[in-house]
């Protein structure tokens, strides 16, 4: 019983110390700057002490509601690798005539500890400023000064906006931990929003109502008894209205920080956060007004705007060109191929995303540089010219996420798609490298949203079903006193193809070469050579010749070799013991080994790898290693294949204890001794 007091005692205490807390900002504690790692993770960079947010509903004479949200946070810095949380940034709509924003930061301050005292370093001036992302967004930015390892950081920033529709997403989570979060919304009853909680955290949820009011203030002119007509008074009167506000807390405490994980899409798509659509207006004396909407209501939208769907049927500017480069040619792979190629080859992507039109096609194409909407409308009007039923595909990159909601923001790119018999074709013409069907990696994102002249749309997979290969073929000789001598032959295809263009496309071949070498044993490499590397249609080949003196161990009597040499795979990229997320390759891969080995003379095979088969559930994936020997020479076929490009996370054991199992395999030695 006496247990029992003192745990129910130090319960009530603890919550009373969290209740206690004051979450404002300026009451910054020694005892905050002294800490010198988190308390639950010393590895952290930085964290989060907290973070509140709250949404409130303002009413506007004349203009009616507007939305508030403010947002305060204090960091805490640890590490150098912590100084980029002085850097934040908040996007508002600069572009609309109908939707008014703006951003405020205020009390942004970096709080150090200096001789025992607090010093406190003011945001200057200098340290804020405005960026124009596009013709639609900006983004308010600032950097606090005098940032060290220890500081705590302070900043609030206010966004003020008409749009009620969507109210700003609040992140709970974040890549460092977050010790305190806290989320306000005040909701007149005028407006029903639908709320959604994603991520894998459950912030606990409390609910209250109250009445509050507003005042109207009208103004009537009338004229003055008595007078004559033109002689006016002017009256004011006010009215109160009342109306029942719902206030809804959500709060979540000691958050791990949400680490990077292998082949994770992007991370912010499984961050606990909370996003709110409105539902329906029930405003006094009206009907009641839905406004949830649906992705073909959201594509048709977009289908309309100036700069989408009227830029689909300006084909003026290139049908005198189209005609050469489609002359001669009748199947429709020609046609799309040196249409795409075309496409690629006249207008360069100016690296800036989007679905909408910045300068126009016609533009894009005489000044010979677009953003994606430009480049790939574009595309599309020419297969549509060309007879072919070609169709805009809109997505949202790696980058920006997945969308919970059906809104316009949800999407930041376009592609083109062909519809064919056999199945959609899809075309980005932003990259050099890209092929029918083989997608730059950012387009990858799972579902796209196809959307027709009539403006009905589908859902369209992204995720490629073709296979890419990566294909290794080496032979090579071990001489008595270990050095390995071989040529090395290596084709890829499809993205692994794409892949590589795009990584060695920028870099001189002395510094690929020497990096190479560098990477891998600080082997020697000679007659190099690489082949089809500017022709996208086929596989990219490089092959070579190599020693190594560092590849093979000798002790005693006895040599050591891993038959795969460089190419071993020595660490399991799946660490945790569970996995909340799926595992997404992108694309399904099979990489092939074909090993031939002349051991030296004097010397007979003691140890040789037995071959193996591992085979997946559910046909996931599959490895092979097929070992085999004659007199003194070694045969081997070894394959790491994927079928598909995401993995479900109830697989992540299987896939853990399967790479578990191909590293224990292509880790085992071969043993050769003395005759």
């Amino acid at each position: 019983m006496k247990n029992l007091t003192c745990f129910l005692f130090l319960s009530i205490l603890f919550c009373s110390n969290v209740n206690a807390q004051e979450f404002k900002l300026g009451k910054v504690s020694i005892a905050e700057l002294e800490q010198k790692t988190h308390p639950k993770d010393t590895a952290a960079v930085a964290a989060i002490l907290f973070k509140t947010g709250a949404t409130r509903f303002e009413y506007v004479q004349n203009e009616g509601f507007r939305v508030v949200t403010e947002v305060a946070m204090r960091i805490k810095i640890y590490k150098k690798e912590g100084y980029d949380w002085a850097n934040q940034e908040v996007r508002f709509i600069s572009g609309s005539t109908s939707i008014k924003e703006s951003v405020l930061f205020t009390d942004a301050v970096a709080y150090n500890l200096v001789a025992g005292k607090i010093e406190k370093s003011k945001l200057k001036s200098e340290g804020e400023f405005e960026e124009k992302v596009n013709k639609y967004w900006s983004k308010k930015k600032i950097t606090l000064p005098n940032v060290k390892e220890g500081s705590v950081l302070e900043f609030k920033y206010t966004i003020r906006t008409n749009n009620i529709g969507m109210l700003r997403e609040f992140d709970f989570q974040t890549d460092i931990p977050v010790d305190y979060s806290e989320y306000k919304t005040y909701v007149p009853e005028y407006f029903v929003y639908n709320t959604k909680l994603k991520g894998f955290i459950s912030p606990q949820i409390a609910v209250e109502k109250s009445q509050k009011s507003f005042t109207i203030t009208s103004k009537e002119r009338s004229q003055v008894p008595g007078t004559s007509l033109n002689v006016t008074k002017t009256s004011f009167s006010s009215d109160k209205i009342e109306y029942q506000e719902t206030k809804t807390t959500y709060t979540a405490q000691n958050m791990s920080a949400l680490k990077e994980e292998a082949f994770v899409n992007n991370i912010d798509n499984y961050t606990t956060s909370l996003a709110q659509e409105l539902s329906m207006t029930k405003y006094p004396n009206e009907p009641l007004k839905t406004y949830s909407t649906d992705w073909n209501a959201v594509v048709k939208t977009i289908y309309d705007n100036d700069d989408f769907g009227p830029e689909l049927n300006k084909t003026g500017y290139f049908e005198d060109d189209l005609k050469a480069v489609i002359a001669g040619l009748s199947a429709q792979d020609e046609i799309i191929s040196a249409i795409l190629n075309y496409v690629k080859l006249t207008v360069k992507w100016n690296e800036y995303n989007g679905y909408s039109c910045d300068d126009g096609v016609k533009k894009a194409y005489k000044d010979k540089t677009g953003n994606v909407a430009e480049i790939n409308l574009m595309l599309t009007a020419m297969l549509r010219t060309a007879g072919l039923k070609a169709n805009p595909v809109l997505v949202s990159t790696r980058a920006n996420g997945i969308s919970i909601f059906p809104n316009r923001t949800a999407f930041n790119y376009v592609i083109a798609a062909v519809e064919t018999p056999e199945g959609l074709i899809l075309l980005d013409a932003t990259s050099k490298f890209s092929t029918p069907n083989v997608l730059p990696f950012r387009d990858l994102n799972w579902m796209g949203r196809l959307i027709r002249k009539d403006g009905t749309s589908e859902e369209v997979d992204l995720m490629p079903t073709k296979v890419s290969d990566d294909n290794v073929t080496m032979m090579y000789s071990i001489d008595a006193t270990g050095k390995i001598t071989g040529k090395l032959r290596r084709q890829r295809t499809n993205h692994n193809a794409m892949s590589f263009r795009s990584e060695i496309e920028n870099i001189k071949e002395e510094e690929y070469l020497e990096k190479l070498e560098n990477e891998n044993e600080k082997i020697e490499i000679s007659d190099y050579s690489r082949t089809n590397e500017k022709d996208v249609k086929k596989p990219i080949v490089e092959t070579c010749s190599f020693t190594g003196t560092s590849l093979c161990e000798i002790i005693g009597e006895k040599m050591y070799i891993n038959p795969l040499l460089f190419f071993t795979k020595e660490h399991n990229p799946f660490k945790q013991e569970v996995r909340e997320y799926p595992i997404d390759y992108g694309f399904p891969f099979i990489d092939k080994y074909a090993i031939n080995i002349d051991i030296p003379d004097g010397y007979v095979i003691e140890t040789l790898p037995k071959s193996s088969v591992f085979n997946m559930e559910d046909n996931i994936g599959s490895f092979k290693f097929i070992s085999n020997a004659s007199g003194s020479n070694i045969q081997l076929s070894i394959s790491h294949q994927i079928n598909t490009p995401i993995v479900s996370p109830e697989y992540y054991t299987t896939l853990k204890e399967y790479y578990q199992g191909m590293i224990a395999k292509q880790t085992e030695k071969i043993v050769l001794k003395k005759a």
